[in-house]
């Protein structure tokens, strides 16, 4: 009896042995574990932060076809050398987008060591004397580029007596105008003279002048003009599309 006795407390004893360790190889297994991503994520960390491996050590300017990819990395002026994963993305951006030339810029990083720079330019749609410098202008109204002589097949804008002083605004207006004319019209316009941005005249090459006014209804104006080309007179006014006239 005393040793069935003995024999059960002895069992129970190992039992309770056992429990013991497991509870401390669980609470080992946490810590192992623990340590484990400590050193993998601070090595994670360092790799991204510290190391030269992922250092940047390159730029690539993508898009660029009038300005030259140096032009755009000038501007960029990307830090190299340093952590990848710190460069300032938004700054270079607001560099690169101070380019006139520029309508859209995205800045991306290209793990694991380069900076990409993807850039659209802006489209010529019409040429406009400011001063003494002949300007390309896109479609947004912005002046962006020099030409030593008006290229061929893109519409002219002239200003009173040359001058600067047109605003971005009525630059857009006048090239709203040039988009919405038809093919049969546009080819018989000499240029466009811009007063301000509801003062557009079309000026024919046969010298005669369409008051467009505004850049509003310009598409209604256009089928107007149309019309009224079959009449007489010098002065063509569609600025009101609804009560077009005819004048000497």
């Amino acid at each position: 009896m005393a040793r069935t006795r003995r024999s059960t407390e002895e069992r129970s004893r190992r039992r309770f042995a056992r429990r013991q360790w497991a509870r401390r190889w669980l609470t080992l297994r946490y810590l192992v574990v623990a340590a484990v991503v400590l050193v993998l994520g601070g090595g994670g960390l360092y790799a991204v932060y510290f190391s030269d491996a992922l250092s940047v050590s390159d730029v690539e300017v993508v898009g660029a076809r009038t300005i030259s990819a140096a032009d755009v990395e000038s501007a960029a002026d990307v830090p190299t050398g340093g952590p990848l994963a710190t460069v300032d993305l938004d700054a270079i951006e607001f560099r690169v987008r101070s380019l006139k030339a520029v309508r859209s810029v995205e800045v991306t990083r290209q793990w694991p060591d380069s900076v990409l720079i993807t850039i659209q330019e802006r489209e010529p749609v019409a040429v406009v004397r400011l001063g003494a410098d002949l300007q390309g202008v896109d479609v947004e109204g912005v002046p962006f580029r020099t030409y030593q002589r008006p290229p061929s097949g893109l519409p002219r804008i002239e200003t009173p007596d040359g001058t600067s002083a047109t605003d971005e605004d009525a630059l857009k207006e006048a090239v709203t105008v040039i988009a919405a004319l038809p093919r049969e019209v546009s080819v018989l316009v000499d240029h466009l003279d811009l007063r301000s941005i509801d003062e557009i005249d079309l000026v024919l090459r046969d010298d005669r002048v369409v008051r467009w006014g505004s850049a509003d209804a310009s598409a209604e104006k256009a089928k107007v003009l149309i019309a009224l080309l079959r009449q007489p007179g010098k002065v063509l006014d569609v600025s009101v599309p609804g009560q077009p006239t005819t004048s000497d």
